[in-house]
């Protein structure tokens, strides 16, 4: 229903759950005689504290309203951005540190013992005139659960998807309505917080594509596990953390990158995971247009892997980052299915050369043509998607009754033979030419068999310190007590 209705989610016939209005949400905040903030709102106007005095009761809850547009008042408030950028998360930041500042030295508490201050914050840009820019921005909330209690805080990045600045500043203000009610009615579960940010709005006006809670009510929250949340509830096809474990920006990171990405399961990662990545990116930086300092390495992790043993485990998936993250290296978790859908991703924030590395059975996969019947134009449209761009394979070698597998020798359909020989010809796929012979006998599965069920030995196939690690936080199932002779 409309924006002032009340939604209603069904199951079947049954209904589940009925959703507030976005007039409702902004009252009950209004009529909480305890919350009592500002609102800093900078490019789209000051669509979300409108909802607040439009819904009645707002002077008990608006302590002030501003938007500071001219880039030298901005300046003179926040300071100045080292990097001149203004709609970055930096600068969000400031934004609710000072206006929360202000709040603190200017309203007395002993006047207003029981008041939960906040800050609610957007700095967004949206759409531009020649519609190139669809337009994003950073939008969050610094805020009390209890008057004496530290700050909380939630940041968001958004994209808009719209293509009209009228519309993509209405959604702005809804989102910016149900982050302030989630913040404090739903805090206690983060999980539906993020879907509740997408009351009375739609999939295709919005995406979210990073977010972080942090704050002593999120203190037992762990900001990778809602990045999953994100992927896995379609508000964004990938999301990034880096080795600290915090999500990251995809495009502040990728942004003009040369990029090398390893896609797996790493359930759990293994000593033939981090020889492939090593080799591979020995190669890489000695290509022509990569740059050493300019190269971003991503260990990547599908949604259908994560979902291959049916719906997502998260404890398995917790696993299997805890690894990834204490090896120094930044996970993506994606929707992509096939690779070339990851390379035009990629390919939205970069046009200098990437790399895909991918042993012997990935590139086999990758020529079947069962995964490309969607497409109009079928494996030809793929193959044009995957290897159009700046890119190569590197292709790590694989045993098979006693045979080393290479680009030079690997089996296609019949059908695609040619077309394989033709990318191969190119030098669109190169071997890795230097490797270990003993990383060719590990598999993760197998070693996650041994780990679960207390088969000796599979310490000697993972990376130096992750064994340790997988014994101390008792991870992929490892139970001390549960030791079998060796098979």
């Amino acid at each position: 229903m409309g924006n002032n209705g009340l939604d209603i989610k069904l199951k079947g016939d049954k209904v589940i759950e009925q959703i507030p209005s976005i007039k409702d949400k902004a009252l009950r905040i209004n009529l909480n005689e305890n919350i009592y903030g500002t609102f800093a709102e900078i490019g789209a106007g000051q669509e979300t504290v409108r909802h607040f005095f439009r819904s009645g009761g707002s002077s008990g809850t608006i302590a002030k309203a501003m938007s500071a547009y001219d880039k030298d008042f901005s300046d003179a408030i926040y300071g100045i951005e080292g990097d001149g950028r203004y709609v970055t998360e930096s600068r969000l930041k400031k934004m609710l540190t000072h206006e929360v500042d202000l709040i603190e030295k200017r309203l007395d508490r002993e006047k207003h013992p029981n008041k939960m201050f906040f800050s609610y914050a957007n700095t967004v840009a949206t759409i531009d005139f020649a519609k190139q820019f669809k337009g994003h921005g950073w939008v969050g909330i610094k805020y009390q659960i209890e008057p004496d209690e530290e700050y909380n805080e939630i940041i968001l990045h958004i994209r808009f998807k719209e293509t009209d600045a009228r519309l993509q500043q209405e959604t702005l203000g809804i989102l910016g309505v149900n982050l302030i009610y989630g913040a404090f009615y739903k805090y206690n579960d983060p999980k539906k917080l993020l879907r509740y940010l997408y009351d009375h709005l739609d999939k295709d006006q919005l995406e979210i594509d990073t977010i972080n809670f942090s704050g002593p009510r999120f203190a037992n929250v762990d900001n990778r596990l809602m990045s999953l949340q994100l992927v896995k509830n379609g508000m964004t096809d990938a999301v990034m953390f880096g080795p600290d474990g915090k999500n990251i920006l995809p495009a502040a990171v990728l942004y003009k990158k040369n990029i090398l990405a390893l896609r797996g399961s790493f359930r759990p990662v293994t000593k033939v995971n981090m020889d492939m990545y090593e080799k591979s990116l020995e190669m890489f930086v000695e290509e022509n247009k990569v740059e050493k300092d300019n190269t971003f390495v991503i260990f990547e992790i599908t949604l259908s892997n994560l979902r291959s043993e049916g719906e997502i485990d998260e404890r398995d998936f917790m696993d299997r980052a805890e690894l990834l993250c204490s090896l120094g290296q930044t996970v993506m978790i994606s929707n992509f299915q096939e690779y070339y859908k990851v390379v035009e991703y990629f390919s939205s924030y970069t046009k200098a050369r990437m790399g895909l590395v991918m042993g012997v059975n990935n590139l086999v996969d990758i020529f079947d043509e069962k995964y490309y019947r969607h497409l109009s134009g079928g494996i030809l449209e793929a193959f044009g998607k995957l290897f159009y761009r700046d890119l190569k394979v590197y292709l790590y070698p694989m045993e098979e009754n006693g045979d080393i597998i290479t680009s030079q020798n690997l089996k296609v359909h019949p059908r695609m033979k040619e077309l394989y020989k033709f990318f191969a010809y190119n030098g669109k796929v190169v071997d890795v030419p230097v490797y270990d012979p003993e990383n060719l006998k590990i598999f993760s599965r197998e070693v996650l068999r041994m780990i679960s069920t207390g088969i000796p030995g599979w310490e000697r196939m993972l990376p130096k310190g992750t064994a340790e690690l997988i014994k101390q936080h008792k991870l992929f199932g490892y139970d001390p007590n549960r030791v079998l002779e060796e098979a």
